[in-house]
């Protein structure tokens, strides 16, 4: 493992979102995308939606506060059968028939991501994490051998009890750490192409956003719910380390003219 800034390594970290999930063209193109990407690659997923039709159809009534799902025991129950099996195994094996050497993985394989129970003061997550450490060099050993860690959006507490953990969170928190031994570009992919002034226009792309203009569209209600945790890791992985970050489409993997939207200090 290479320890000397000079002769960092590359790792590219991108997580997708439901929206690129449950469209199967969507996620077919992406998921080709990744896997002609040069270098050592972890992706990580989301699958909301997925959770969220499963609930219902069985009679629960999913909670949302800030793009942060409240997770009692019978929706822990469908998260990680949605996250850890199903969508997790899909992409696995879809990523195999590309000829990218992917791995699926929950943060309890390996002890690979370590939650802590979110203790919030006025409210109550249930089976939320927030992640508290990762294991480094494990993470590593994998990316050296030619493994590609595709990671779902469970952890655990390392007493036994899984952890619905945000998504973003766990892609933010393995750049962070992988920051120290390779220079990592944190990608987040989704329907849209950027970060946009207006969301139902897709030419308003917010080509750079700065902590002060953050502040100023989150005042404005110009960026609310799934994009507030989205960016709130964004900043936080900048100021840790990560080398870059961008916001968009999938296409900007493979196009370079494609829009997108990066994230300063």
């Amino acid at each position: 493992m290479v320890e000397n800034n000079i002769d960092k390594e590359f790792v590219t970290i991108i997580k997708i979102g439901g929206n690129i999930i449950d469209n199967p063209a969507e996620l077919a193109s992406f998921l080709a995308d990744f896997a002609a990407l040069e270098g050592k690659t972890i992706l990580v997923h989301g699958g909301g939606k997925s959770a969220t039709k499963l609930a219902q159809s069985m009679g629960l009534a999913p909670q949302m506060i800030e793009g942060r799902r409240i997770t009692d025991a019978p929706m822990l129950e469908v998260v990680v059968g949605v996250y850890a099996g199903q969508i997790n195994k899909e992409i696995v094996a879809r990523l195999q028939a590309n000829g990218l050497n992917a791995m699926g993985f929950s943060g309890a394989d390996g002890n690979l991501i370590l939650s802590d129970k979110r203790n919030h003061a006025t409210i109550d997550y249930g089976f939320v994490g927030d992640v508290k450490k990762v294991n480094t060099n494990l993470l590593a050993s994998l990316l050296d051998n030619g493994i590609t860690p595709v990671f779902c959006a469970i952890t655990h507490d390392g007493k036994g009890q899984l952890l619905n953990t945000n998504a973003d969170t766990i892609a933010s928190e393995l750049a962070i750490a992988l920051s120290a031994i390779y220079d990592v570009t944190l990608i987040y992919c989704f329907e849209k192409p950027g970060v946009l002034f207006d969301a139902e226009d897709d030419n308003s792309v917010i080509e750079a956003i700065h902590p002060d203009l953050y502040s100023k569209l989150k005042a404005e209600q110009a960026i609310h719910s799934g994009m507030i945790p989205k960016l709130d890791n964004c900043f936080n992985s900048l100021s840790k380390g990560v080398q870059q970050i961008r916001i968009g489409h999938h296409r900007m993997l493979q196009n370079k003219r494609a829009t997108y939207t990066t994230i300063t200090l």
